[in-house]
């Protein structure tokens, strides 16, 4: 006897025919998941496919094996099971600079920014910290023109550094010439409640010194605050216009470069390396000596390079790049100007630490030390220090490898004359602003 089937199968009804149809497609739909993702047992059945648009791959082996279990997250630039990295599109070829206009200040003095900051800093001789949101709404970060004497042109608040761990502990430090005697002074400060505002409440007096005795002018205070990749505040200070007593006495604090650990010690304790910090030949603070008016000097944390821009007198201008360790260096002033003897006859060069580049005063008066570029935006420039001339307005470039200067450049057909070149600095990016004795605030950007 034939078994008992149900009618509709018997009969070859639609009912019958619509469940073998489905049936069919759901060994179809089995076989073509397990044809595009393996079979289990990590053999690849498909060919490496691309998913259209967006240059993602889902990818096999060329023997047809995966490492692991063949799921590519799309949204992720890394393919995790093969470490293959998503083609990105390659930036256009390099075709020159150009200066973006970012805001304006009152003779600025010094830009920058805790790293990773979307936020621009800028310090106003006057003595007002402003900052420059990036929709480019402006506000007073910090105002304490109250303490600061500004009456000449090298006066006022010239430096400002934020601890490398600002975004936890909101610590940031100012150099300025106090009232009334427009004593240099360094003092430590707190940022407020609100992230946006400085406390001028929480001052803490690092050091002030007054002008030498045997100063000649109101000038050359330098200023410029720069924190070390050791974590150590670096700072220049000026020979106080005088040159014949201070530059060459690394026993003050006039015509050198200082060197603190604001982490230990009150207000701060001697870093260990100072060269003298056992206070024998010389104040344990003394990093460097023998500069007139360091101005600006920027510390690459890549190489640990410092690259000072000293302001000369007669008619060189120089540049002085050395490691951060060891310290000690001897830069001549007053003895030697730049590579000639000044006012030490028959000096020996041997006896100082040279500059790497000059240039005298025929092709400019007095030199703005710049910054090295480590942004991202012009990966071209990467290591290249930019200086410039505040009386004539260029801006020039080199890069100093294996200790000699190389792949000088002049960028004044591309970026014009900068007259009253103030001050380089750098964002929270690494991009290159510059500012200028009138007020503009300028970043260095990219033609392509």
């Amino acid at each position: 006897m034939e078994p008992t089937q149900p009618r509709s199968h018997r009969n070859g009804s639609p009912a019958g025919a619509i469940r073998a149809l489905i049936g069919v497609l759901v060994v179809g739909l089995v076989l073509g998941w397990l044809l595009f993702r393996g079979d289990g047992d990590g053999t690849s059945l498909g060919p490496t496919s691309t998913v259209e648009g967006t240059g993602t791959t889902e990818s096999s082996t060329t023997d047809g094996t995966e490492s692991g279990d063949g799921a590519v997250d799309p949204t992720d630039p890394t393919d995790s099971d093969t470490g293959s990295t998503v083609p990105t599109e390659p930036a256009a070829p390099l075709q020159g600079l150009v200066f973006t206009d970012v805001g304006s200040a009152s003779q600025p003095t010094m830009i920058t920014a805790p790293a990773g900051d979307d936020r621009l800093f800028v310090t106003e001789r006057s003595g007002r910290v402003k900052v420059i949101h990036p929709d480019g709404s402006e506000g007073t970060f910090m105002d304490i023109s109250d303490r600061v004497l500004a009456n000449g042109i090298e006066q006022g608040l010239l430096g400002l550094a934020f601890h490398p761990d600002y975004d936890s502990n909101g610590r940031f430090f100012v150099y300025f010439t106090d009232r009334p005697d427009a004593q240099r002074q360094v003092s430590e400060f707190s940022v407020s409640s609100d992230p946006d505002v400085g406390d001028p409440d929480s001052e803490k007096v690092l050091y002030e010194r007054r002008q030498p005795e045997e100063s000649t002018d109101i000038r050359h205070y330098a200023g410029m605050l720069r924190f070390g990749p050791d974590g150590y505040l670096y700072i220049s200070s000026g020979e106080g216009a005088s040159a014949r007593t201070q530059p060459q006495d690394p026993n003050t604090f006039f015509g050198a470069m200082l060197r603190l650990d604001v982490d230990g010690g009150d207000p701060y304790a001697i870093p260990s390396d100072n060269p003298f910090a056992d206070g024998v030949d010389g104040a344990p603070e003394v990093w460097a000596f023998g500069l007139r008016n360091p101005w600006r000097f920027d510390i690459d944390h890549e190489t640990g390079l410092v690259y000072i821009g000293d302001v000369g007198q007669g008619d060189i201008e120089e540049i002085d790049v050395v490691p951060v360790l060891p310290g000690g260096h001897n830069f001549g002033w007053a003895n030697m100007e730049g590579s000639n003897c000044f006012f030490e006859s028959g000096c020996d060069p041997a006896n100082y630490t040279m500059p790497v580049l000059e240039y005298r005063h025929e092709d400019g008066c007095s030199v703005t030390g710049g910054v090295v570029y480590r942004g991202s935006a012009i990966p071209e420039l990467d290591g290249t220090y930019f200086y410039g001339d505040w009386c004539v307005g260029w801006i020039r470039s080199f890069v100093y490898v294996d200790g000699a200067v190389t792949d000088e450049r002049d960028w004044v057909e591309e970026l014009g004359a900068q007259p009253q070149l103030q001050v380089f600095g750098v964002d929270g990016s690494g991009e290159i602003v510059i500012g200028l004795m009138s007020g503009e605030l300028r970043r260095l950007d990219p033609v392509r």
